[in-house]
């Protein structure tokens, strides 16, 4: 189970037409209460969609009751008519529910450019208010509805000590990068919390988890990581517990989006050590994580520890200091590089693991940072240059 192990949810996802497949495409979660405490964070795109200008207003007053998600089309880049269309969504959501069209969130995903098939979603949300269910068949079934080109749904969980309980699904395997990593989001708990203190705890755990994956430095219009709480727990938890409890499931469904990431065959951890501050940690991380040779690199099974340092080298001196004489590289715990210049032999290195670890000190201070990321294939060429039709 997942968003609807919390007390106060209701979820389901089914076909609404609005894949050409006649997949799942469409799912909604439903908060009800009492508490009806809802946080979001959205991508920084210039370019949002329409889903996103309307949950950024609607979310405002820290209030929600239900959340309705398509695959199947981005709803971006379609004017006036397309916020129009989110609009339409949620007046006809609400109407189902008796609630009001702004504590409806909209999310959509899939292609960009192209308008929503408006008679099939709303026929759908009918549908769909009349199969909401608790359970572990309806939280697959909403993860379910929101892929697009994932292979699995991602689902996650977590209780706190004093028994409060978040959960949460999430998709996304293309197009992952910071701010938010590409995904669609729903964390749900029943921790009986304020607005102000959802969003802090939501903002704190994304920081170190979902803008933490960086896997093809593209980033999505769509971007959405929603935080409903309900209360039904009657337990007030403290802002320390309950974003430690948002942190372990984001952190864990983060880490299934890498493993999903489209054509991957390594998952690829870039840690960052001994840098002057935590922002210049992280920027040569993202560098490395971004650059296509070492990702190239890594699908090879080689350990080119030259492309590593070429990558941190790209970053300016003025937001990472550091000597090349005081850097090392290591990767999967063979340290290639020590010094600025080769170490042990590189055919040491153990590259058959799914998972890899690249490990580089900088020598300039005592501050840390890591990005999650994964190597080029020829799967995510053929993938992507596909996507369209």
């Amino acid at each position: 189970m997942s968003i609807t192990r919390p007390r106060g949810f209701r979820a389901v996802g089914l076909p609404a037409g609005i894949k050409s497949a006649g997949t799942a495409d469409l799912a909604l979660i439903v908060n009800d209460g009492p508490r009806d405490t809802a946080a979001a964070v959205f991508t920084a795109n210039r370019v949002q969609a329409a889903p996103v200008l309307w949950s950024r207003e609607a979310v405002a007053d820290g209030r929600a009751r239900t959340v309705v998600l398509n695959s199947g089309g981005a709803n971006a880049c379609t004017g006036p008519e397309g916020f129009a269309d989110t609009h339409r969504t949620a007046e006809h959501l609400a109407a189902q529910l008796e609630i009001s069209a702004q504590d409806v969130l909209v999310c959509s995903t899939g292609l960009i450019g192209e308008r929503l098939p408006m008679e099939p979603l709303l026929a759908g949300i009918t549908a769909a208010t009349g199969q909401l269910g608790a359970g572990e068949k309806a939280d697959e079934s909403a993860a379910r509805a929101i892929m697009t080109t994932d292979t699995v749904p991602k689902t996650a969980e977590a209780t706190t000590g004093s028994g409060v309980v978040v959960g949460g699904i999430a998709k996304g395997a293309g197009m992952l990068a910071p701010q938010l990593a590409t995904m669609l989001v729903v964390l749900t708990t029943d921790a009986d919390v304020d607005a102000a203190t959802a969003d802090a705890a939501l903002r704190a755990a994304t920081a170190t988890t979902f803008d933490r994956v960086d896997s093809d430095a593209c980033m999505s219009t769509n971007d959405t990581v929603i935080l409903l709480a309900s209360g039904a727990s009657g337990i007030t938890v403290s802002l320390e517990e309950l974003t430690e409890a948002v942190r372990a499931v984001s952190a864990d469904l983060a880490r299934q989006l890498v493993a999903d990431a489209e054509g991957a065959s390594h998952d690829v951890h870039v840690i960052v050590r001994a840098a002057s501050t935590e922002q210049a940690a992280l920027a040569v991380a993202r560098e490395i994580a971004r650059s296509n040779l070492v990702k190239a690199a890594i699908f090879g099974n080689d350990p080119n520890w030259g492309r590593i340092v070429s990558a941190a080298g790209c970053v300016p001196e003025a937001v990472a200091p550091f000597a090349v004489q005081d850097l090392s590289v290591t990767v999967n715990g063979v340290e290639v590089c020590r010094g600025g210049g080769a170490h042990r032999d590189r055919s040491e290195v153990d590259m058959t693991p799914r998972e890899t670890l690249i490990e580089v000190d900088l020598g300039a201070g005592t501050a840390s940072g890591d990005i999650w990321t994964n190597d080029l294939t020829h799967d995510y060429v053929e993938e992507n240059s596909a996507y369209s039709s």
